[in-house]
């Protein structure tokens, strides 16, 4: 399926539970023929985005990041509940994404992005979040999302059925 860059790109907002989880979505888009690539957001270094260092030379790594964001058309990101919301380490890297260049939907508008979570609590805030965020990013976010926390952990059969569905998307833009 994939043309340069992976089909499906899982997107791991904390280097604990939604890392496995992320890995559990490469290896099911694998089962499917599908190139996937993981992408663990805990192993970037960059600095907190403020108006002050959005000044400064963009921090190193970023253009990297973004070029492995636009080389996948879909995403899976996986992150936990912080706070009744999104995890620090994925609202920064949006923010420095969000004001490269003149459009700062540029890298999310029409791309299919799958939406999933274990947290200590339920982890419906941090979905809930995810999707209005990446929504008003332009992203088309699948409606089904996956849910899970200690004592429901992540079906496979749940995973599976995400893939397929964003596997069946095609990226509006790209």
């Amino acid at each position: 399926m994939s043309q340069g860059g992976p089909d499906l790109l899982a997107i791991a907002a904390s280097n604990g539970e939604n890392l496995k989880l992320a890995q559990q979505f490469v290896d099911a888009a694998a089962a499917r023929d599908a190139a996937a690539e993981l992408l663990d957001l805990t192993l970037l270094d960059l600095p907190v985005f403020t108006p002050r260092t959005k000044k400064d030379i963009p921090p190193s790594g970023l253009s990297e990041l973004e070029q492995r964001l636009f080389s996948a058309p879909r995403w899976v990101i996986c992150a936990p509940e912080y706070n009744g919301s999104i995890p620090p380490v994925l609202s920064n890297a949006i923010a420095w994404l969000s004001v490269q260049g003149d459009d700062f939907r540029a890298l999310f508008n029409g791309r299919p992005v799958g939406i999933a979570s274990v947290s200590g609590g339920g982890g419906m805030e941090v979905l809930l979040s995810m999707r209005i965020q990446l929504t008003h990013l332009g992203a088309q976010v699948v409606g089904r999302q996956l849910q899970s926390n200690k004592s429901k952990p992540p079906r496979q059969e749940s995973v599976d059925d995400l893939v397929d569905r964003l596997l069946q998307l095609h990226p509006l833009i790209l």
